[in-house]
């Protein structure tokens, strides 16, 4: 063995199809710290850290009991196990084809849509994706409201006699997201790869309990049929079903540049959001499915919110223990999932005035004046109203800003310009008006199905129309619209903006 100088450490090389710029753009009323391209030494995240990203989002109350929505409408456990999967597959592409752009760029998802949308029009994309995070970041509070209110009850008897414990629960969860917020995004990559571990195993847990006090997992399958309250065929309620699904994380497909313009590579992106994903989606709905089954047998009834399963399994120490996971997935899915976008969508409307931290409060007080109790009344209308009337939106957004990227464009961006008033991405004032155009004449077919096409209480799908079926295939029609119409807007543009990096 031979000693001396201890070897050099070696350094970070970044991949060779990072993009970056030296021109100094601070200047511009495009631009601030937030909003900037990521420094190559910050694209840090690695394959576990996407992952896990995928995983705090995914492990959350909303996926535990999509599937039991589902099978309430008359699907078996293994026919909406199917659906969830499926869904998340093909929502897995368009997710992986926006994220190219943020890992090559390092730019934000309202930064990106500027190139197709105009440096001003960008903000009609990123406001519509906004209010559908606030939409989420409200449902997603109301739930952790509820697992603080059962952790109250537990840890003192005179809670559940409080006037108002579940809005004071509320505006406490509120509370403590808030501080979060003003912290700004430092620490979201450290509390999702700790809290992944932590989610995974509270769902395990669970998943063993039904089991064992079940009889077995046969026997708790076989109870996944007393779910069915409604009576309709498979494929009556499939196309809507479907769609929920893609809509489901339709949203993220959008903005997830905000997180890939860390990552470390495009192999890192791809690979961490395919095996974060799909599977946990799939397996969190399944042991939601299975507990719920599980109830049934234990409890005589089914028990679909784990909120109350938790209070009725035994003392005061599980409860608390429970409700903590439960708040640790609502706090790293709200942060992640519905913070970070509408924070730098805010704050694209004026950069020098609206940062990270302000945007973040603007969607938290918008969050609560959209009623989320509402939102989350019962399975038909979370599903079939919310989940599948945004995702018209989300899927028009996606169609254009894919077609712009990988086929006008080619993947080549003149990163500059994406912050000048006056450049090559300036389009009109500001404005690209074939990407409104095609946003608009993408949604038109489906806004007459919208509040039409729902789950009756017999569980058949009301389309008595070609509007109303459309409406049932909101995602892809308007993905499919407005990819079409917009590349044939764009026809005679390419050759003035499909520029070199």
């Amino acid at each position: 063995m031979t000693t001396g100088a201890a070897a050099p450490r070696a350094t970070y090389v970044p991949p060779t199809d990072f993009v970056t710029t030296d021109e100094d753009l601070s200047a511009s009323p495009l631009w601030n710290h937030d909003l900037a391209p990521t420094a190559v030494e910050r694209r840090t995240w690695s394959t576990y850290n996407i992952a896990a990203l995928w995983i705090g989002m995914s492990v959350v109350i909303t996926t535990y009991t999509l599937a039991s929505g589902l099978i309430s409408q008359g699907m078996t456990w293994w026919q909406a196990m199917v659906t969830i999967l499926l869904g998340n597959c093909i929502v897995l592409i368009p997710m992986v084809l926006n994220a190219h752009a943020g890992t090559k760029y390092g730019i934000s998802f309202p930064v990106l849509c500027r190139a197709s949308f105009g440096v001003r029009g960008a903000n009609i994309a990123a406001m519509l994706r906004a209010i559908v995070a606030c939409g989420w970041f409200g449902i997603q509070t109301w739930i952790g409201a509820l697992a603080l209110d059962a952790l109250f009850g537990a840890a003192w008897a005179g809670w559940k006699d409080l006037p108002g414990g579940v809005a004071i629960a509320f505006a406490i969860f509120w509370g403590i997201q808030v501080l979060v917020i003003l912290r700004g995004t430092e620490g979201i990559k450290v509390l999702e790869s700790w809290s992944a571990p932590l989610l995974l195993g509270g769902g395990a847990l669970l998943l063993a309990w039904g089991i064992s006090r079940g009889g077995g997992f046969a026997h708790v399958l076989g109870q996944s049929a007393t779910l069915q309250q409604g009576h309709a065929a498979f494929w009556t309620i499939f196309p809507a079903a479907l769609t929920a699904n893609v809509g489901y994380w339709a949203t993220l497909s959008l903005n997830i540049p905000d997180f890939t313009r860390y990552a470390k590579s495009q192999r890192s992106q791809m690979l961490g959001q395919a095996l974060g994903l799909p599977t946990t989606m799939t397996a969190f709905a399944f042991i939601g499915v299975a507990v719920t089954s599980a109830t049934i047998i234990v409890f005589g009834q089914p028990i679909w919110d784990p909120v109350v399963l938790v209070s009725k399994i035994g003392g005061a120490g599980v409860i608390i223990f429970s409700a903590l996971v439960v708040l640790a997935a609502q706090l790293t899915t709200n942060m992640a999932a519905n913070v970070v976008s509408p924070s730098n969508d805010f704050s694209n409307l004026n950069p020098r005035r609206i940062n990270y931290v302000t945007g973040g409060l603007i969607t938290a007080v918008i969050g609560i004046l959209m009623m989320p109790w509402k939102l989350y009344a019962d399975a038909a209308a979370y599903i079939f109203t919310w989940l599948l009337g945004y995702s018209s939106l989300m899927g028009a957004l996606g169609g254009i800003l894919i077609a712009d990227y990988w086929i006008v464009r080619k993947q080549k961006l003149w990163l500059p310009d994406l912050f000048k008033l006056q450049g090559r991405y300036t389009y009109d004032r500001g404005f690209n008006w074939r990407a409104i155009a095609a946003l608009i004449i993408s949604i038109a077919p489906v806004v007459p199905g919208f509040g039409h096409a729902v789950m009756t209480p017999g569980g058949v799908v009301a389309s008595p129309n070609l509007f109303d079926h459309l409406y049932s295939y909101a995602w892809f029609v308007t993905f499919a619209l407005s990819f079409i119409v917009y590349l044939i807007l764009m026809m005679g543009q390419r050759d003035n903006h499909a520029t070199s990096s």
